[in-house]
């Protein structure tokens, strides 16, 4: 069961990032999308039928992951989710044209070191221990909250995009804001797949529906999506999803802890690793840059010299030798004549 877990993981992993590049492509040929007009955002992605293949890859995406929790720990699950941010960076790179700066890999490869250092963590039978449910009213004080924080940052950060004379901005606070979403997103996914299964049907889908995990799926699927896809096409998806995966994984695996009641490590080793790692991927956060780099200014070539004569300076014509008249008038004005030449003969 555990290495069925990895592998559905993993596919995941595939899906979610070939979707995002998908709908990152078919977002660049639509108009300006607005959260201010969400029918209008939704109006518009359903005419693209790239952005609907995108979004069906993240559907099978979605099925996958049901399939991680009820086999894996929330850490667990979350640090191989968070691996596929290196083929995400692959993708928008061959199929996007996007180009990662220096600094934002670097922050790919510490983010790899955070994986390391949870899964490391994931040794003994107390980090194997899978909660299935959470206690109601524990899940809603997590989550209402987050939700708030997440709607009220992105409406900040949507204010400061629209002032005057301000430099792009590179898209982090945006993907914190929908980190936030999709962390709840990620505690209903976890709450659902507890509650899926194939003895007595009618009395688990009661049950299903009597629990807040379905209504927090339908809020915050609705809700990311127009913040989510606006925020794509403003900015490069080599920002956007490695933030808010890295926030939807932290905020997963140290809020789902306490929520579904699965223990941390015993050991002081691996706890060690398990709290090293989130503070890692929490301080590659904070380092990312929040602009973009301000385009540089085109560049104007030199008007050419001027071509010195081949003869060297000009000299008065009153030496011996012909003249030779240039076209048009004289440098002398309209009314000069020519020199005479020393083989005139005068009367």
């Amino acid at each position: 069961m555990l290495w069925w877990g990895v592998a559905s993981a993993l596919l995941a992993n595939v899906l979610y990032s070939t979707g995002f590049v998908l709908e990152k492509r078919a977002l660049s040929a639509l108009p300006a999308l607005s959260t201010r007009q969400p029918a209008r955002v939704v109006r518009h992605l359903l005419g693209s039928p790239l952005w609907i293949g995108g979004s069906l890859a993240l559907a099978a995406g979605f099925a996958a992951q049901l399939a991680v929790y009820r086999t894996l720990p929330i850490a667990a699950a979350q640090g191989i989710f968070v691996s596929g941010l290196v083929l995400l960076l692959l993708l928008s790179s061959a199929v996007l044209g996007e180009r990662t700066s220096g600094r934002e890999r670097q922050s790919i490869v510490a983010i790899l070191v955070a994986l390391v250092m949870v899964v490391a963590s994931l040794q003994g039978s107390d980090a194997r221990t899978i909660a299935r449910t959470a206690p109601p009213a524990t899940l809603l004080a997590i989550a209402l909250p987050s939700l708030a924080a997440g709607l009220l940052l992105y409406g900040s950060a949507e204010r400061r995009a629209r002032r005057r004379h301000r430099l792009p901005t590179a898209g982090v606070p945006y993907g914190v804001a929908v980190g936030l979403l999709y962390g709840v997103s990620s505690l209903a996914i976890k709450g659902v797949s507890g509650l899926l299964t194939t003895d007595h049907i009618p009395a688990a889908v009661a049950q299903l529906f009597r629990s807040p995990y379905p209504y927090l799926l339908l809020f915050t699927g609705a809700t990311g999506l127009v913040l989510s896809q606006t925020a794509l096409q403003r900015c490069r998806a080599s920002v956007i999803v490695p933030v808010c995966s890295t926030i939807t994984c932290v905020f997963t695996v140290a809020c789902g802890t306490v929520a579904f009641g699965e223990p941390l490590p015993a050991d002081p080793l691996r706890l060690a690793l398990r709290l090293g790692g989130t503070a890692v991927a929490l301080a590659v956060l904070l380092a990312l840059p929040r602009h973009e780099p301000p385009a540089p200014a085109p560049h104007t070539p030199a008007p050419p010299a001027p071509e010195a004569s081949a003869t060297g300076p000009e000299l008065p014509a009153t030496g011996p030798g012909p003249y030779v008249a240039g076209p048009g008038p004289s440098a002398t004005g309209p009314e000069s004549s020519a020199p005479e030449s020393s083989a005139t003969v005068r009367p």
